[in-house]
């Protein structure tokens, strides 16, 4: 069957001037464009509409799904079967947080006592997930899976106080750092300060440490562009200067 942009959009939910966007930035083409002018769609750019909506959904940009649709190797069934494995996570995490707002409820009403730990179950898991989303495929190749895992486990079994400790301690981390960085010197006593703030920062995330895997860390927040902006946000250099404060306090100099 095919479909005008009007009864596309309406099938679809979305915009006219959405899907003629989508034909401007050459991410989703018309089959074909009849002899009155119109652009006309069939089967295969339903399909695609599909799979550059479920991008969408999962906070996907245009440039990235761009990206993603037009290579090569792109495999719409294994597409599919990786927004069905992503949807499940996001459908997990509500369910956790419906679960959360219906003992909350319940304990309001007098009918149940939530632990410290329930009470704060979605949100660790939230974190969890958003943390996978964005940095778990290179941590994962870095540290390997069962690292990670426990690490996983390590925040979502973390008391209220505990939570609320590593919170503390990770600003204090930040607020030293951007004292430190003024003196230029990695080696400087607050330098140091901020690296060992930071060494018990990740102790309260990894079962194991090590001075080896803490100078590895410092290094990918350099390599990688993501955590890079993270703490170059205030003052470009800053992920540099903490590296190199870290490979000074493990040892690991350049």
């Amino acid at each position: 069957m095919e479909y005008t942009v009007q009864k596309l959009g309406q099938m679809a939910g979305i915009s006219t001037r959405t899907l003629r966007y989508y034909d401007e930035i050459d991410i989703l083409k018309p089959a074909r464009i009849n002899s009155s002018g119109y652009r006309i769609y069939g089967a295969n750019e339903v399909a695609m509409l599909q799979q550059i909506l479920f991008y969408r959904e999962l906070g996907l940009s245009l440039d990235k799904i761009k990206s993603i649709i037009n290579e090569p190797s792109f495999d719409g069934a294994e597409a599919l079967r990786d927004h069905r494995e992503k949807l499940l996570e996001k459908r997990k995490q509500l369910n956790i947080l419906i679960s959360n707002v219906n003992k909350s409820i319940a304990e309001s009403e007098g009918r149940f006592k939530m632990t410290d730990m329930e009470r704060f179950e979605g949100f660790k898991q939230k974190m969890v997930d958003d943390n996978e989303k964005k940095y778990g495929a290179e941590v994962r190749e870095k540290y390997g899976n069962d690292i990670v895992d426990k690490s996983n486990n390590k925040l979502k079994n973390m008391t209220q106080e505990e939570y609320d400790e590593v919170t503390k301690l990770s600003e204090e981390v930040i607020e030293t750092l951007s004292e430190a960085f003024k003196t230029s010197d990695p080696a400087s006593e607050i330098a140091q300060k901020a690296a060992a703030l930071h060494k018990r920062w990740l102790t309260y995330y990894w079962t194991d440490y090590s001075k080896e895997a803490h100078a590895g860390l410092a290094q990918m927040y350099v390599d990688d562009e993501r955590f890079k902006a993270y703490y170059d946000e205030k003052q470009a250099g800053t992920a540099e200067f903490l590296r190199d404060a870290i490979f000074i306090f493990t040892g690991m100099k350049k």
